[in-house]
């Protein structure tokens, strides 16, 4: 690791310019996610739920967590290989959902480095706050990555087919720097007076607390992916990782076939929790360990099989602890995945 990364280990940098929450975003991102929960597509049922304009998905924030993990390799870290980068572990914490006229800013945090066992493993903290009226947090999260060590493509031919196969925006020099509006500034120079706050939001779940017990079961849900639904997932969230939509790249990685996003399986997760909830908004905290990829086969449709229980009630928070399970072809594609949903 240069010295450069361990100066930045700790230090936030924040992304520069803002993002802002457009209504079709919203939808489209819904689409990919296979989110139909009425709330992100209609807004008289959005207002059902006390929001003046349409929530998000919950796990929308990936969007600017792929850019920013992008801008984080490119200027730290370009020697890396990008198709070979797994995410193996995503936790976020919901102060409330992203919502249409959301003007945000990104600060992120390298928080942890370690080698190992050929390995190089990452821990970045995304925190994104939103600014049209005074900063406030919106939603935290924690992204853990692992790749082979000191980086590098594996071999030639497969840094040779990664050139070719990726859009000229992400590998020539001249659309770099026409990018570079897309970078960061230390962080410090945002410093606040007062130290970040959380945004007040109180959820209108449709589930009162009286109402669920220790072992209810969330209704089952089945979702089928295409190559078709990974090529969508990762143009709509912009991660450019040749593995979810390139066969040539996946063999060349050792693969059968391409895999799906870790966080387009997450959304798939947090969409079973939202559908029984009622209120996106009620998901408080929601994290998962990738314990292996859904592989999905030009030919046919790879399916998901999506469960949840209830594992625990806190009668003081009138919260509900969520396990999920998600399988495809009977292996299970989370080691550990779960939801803290607040209950009315």
């Amino acid at each position: 690791m240069t010295d450069e990364v361990t100066t930045t280990l700790g230090s936030p940098l924040r992304l520069v310019g803002f993002y802002d929450v457009g209504r079709e975003k919203i939808r489209e991102f819904a689409r990919a996610v296979q989110d139909f929960n009425a709330v992100h597509w209609v807004e008289s049922a959005a207002k059902e739920f006390g929001y003046d304009e349409l929530p998000a998905s919950p796990t929308f924030g990936a969007i600017l967590g792929a850019i920013s993990q992008r801008c984080i390799f490119e200027k730290f870290l370009p020697h890396y290989d990008l198709s070979q980068v797994l995410h193996t572990e995503q936790r976020i914490v919901f102060w409330r959902p992203f919502v249409v006229g959301d003007r945000l800013v990104t600060d992120v945090t390298f928080e942890g480095f370690r080698q190992g066992h050929g390995q190089d493993t990452f821990v970045f903290r995304t925190d994104i706050s939103e600014v049209s009226g005074d900063e406030t947090l919106v939603q935290s999260s924690w992204t853990t990555i692992v790749a082979r060590s000191g980086g590098g493509a594996a071999d030639e031919n497969l840094a040779v087919a990664v050139d070719a196969l990726m859009m000229r925006s992400m590998t020539t020099a001249s659309a770099r720097k026409g990018a570079a509006a897309i970078g960061y500034v230390d962080a410090a120079i945002h410093q606040r007076e007062q130290p970040m706050v959380s945004a007040k939001f109180v959820p209108q779940p449709n589930r009162s607390f009286e109402s669920v017990s220790v072992g209810d079961e969330l209704e089952p849900h089945v979702v089928e992916l295409t190559s078709g639904d990974l090529v969508n997932y990762a143009g709509v969230s912009g991660d450019p990782n040749p593995i979810h939509w390139s066969d040539l790249i996946a063999k060349l990685v050792g693969m059968d076939t391409v895999v799906a996003h870790g966080m387009l399986t997450m959304g798939l997760g947090s969409g079973l929790v939202s559908s029984w909830v009622g209120d996106p908004g009620a998901i408080r905290a929601y994290g998962a360990r990738f314990a292996r990829p859904v592989f999905v086969d030009p030919q046919r449709p790879a399916q998901v099989h999506l469960t949840g229980k209830v594992k625990s009630l806190d009668e003081a928070a009138r919260t509900a602890e969520v396990t999920i399970v998600a399988t495809s072809d009977g292996k299970k594609i989370f080691g550990r995945a779960g939801a803290t949903v607040q209950l009315a």
